[in-house]
């Protein structure tokens, strides 16, 4: 248990918002949306016995909190690269003591908040042409917009649906203002059944 409140603490709060978010799913929602960390780290122990630390250590891989995993040597911390490696330098600032690292985070963090640019339209528009038809499951799991909305959405877009999700996002854009980074939609769509080009391509132009 001190293991894992000590990965907790050590998260800024949006990677540990985006923690709890890939948990959605295998923990009540009712239970994980007000956890706070000591009670996110119960909520681990009681939903995965005996392996809380393992799960834990694939959540932060996704996060590319690979710091993390070696820090407190978790389950696959072998694997990683060692000091020097190309994950290196994002996590240290994520560790420094003034705590900088992270506002901005590849739902984690790569680099720092003030590196990352705002999503633009066209690349919103990459994002539609590769996410699929079933954008309306992820704009209401992943994105937490209203399904009223997205139906308004779709009334208004008929027979197409790339402008369908194109416009969905733009409302994510709209909501998210200058957080709505390529590494905030990242971590938002980590969890879900999505095509892999489309988190190849946010993780592509995350922080330029």
């Amino acid at each position: 248990r001190e293991t894992l409140l000590a990965l907790q603490l050590a998260l800024p709060e949006e990677q540990f918002q985006a923690f709890k978010y890939l948990l959605e799913g295998q923990i009540p929602l009712s239970r994980l949306r007000p956890a706070t960390r000591p009670a996110l780290c119960s909520l681990l122990l009681q939903h995965f016995p005996g392996r809380a630390l393992r799960t834990a250590g694939a959540l932060l891989r996704q996060l590319s909190r690979h710091d993390l995993v070696q820090r407190f040597q978790l389950p696959g911390a072998d694997d990683l690269p060692g000091p020097g490696g190309p994950e290196q330098g994002q996590p240290q600032a994520a560790m420094g003591s003034s705590g900088r690292a992270s506002s901005r985070p590849r739902c984690p963090v790569s680099p720092p908040a003030g590196e990352q640019r705002v999503l633009k339209e066209r690349d919103l528009l990459q994002v539609a042409q590769k996410l699929g038809r079933e954008w309306q499951e992820v704009g209401i799991q992943c994105l937490g917009l209203e399904r009223s909305r997205l139906e308004q959405i779709r009334e208004d877009n008929p027979n197409n649906v790339v402008m369908q999700i194109f416009e969905m996002l733009r409302e994510w854009l709209r909501r998210e203002k200058q957080h709505a980074t390529a590494p905030r939609l990242h971590a938002c769509l980590a969890g879900a059944n999505v095509d892999p080009e489309v988190l190849a391509f946010l993780q592509s132009i995350g922080g330029t």
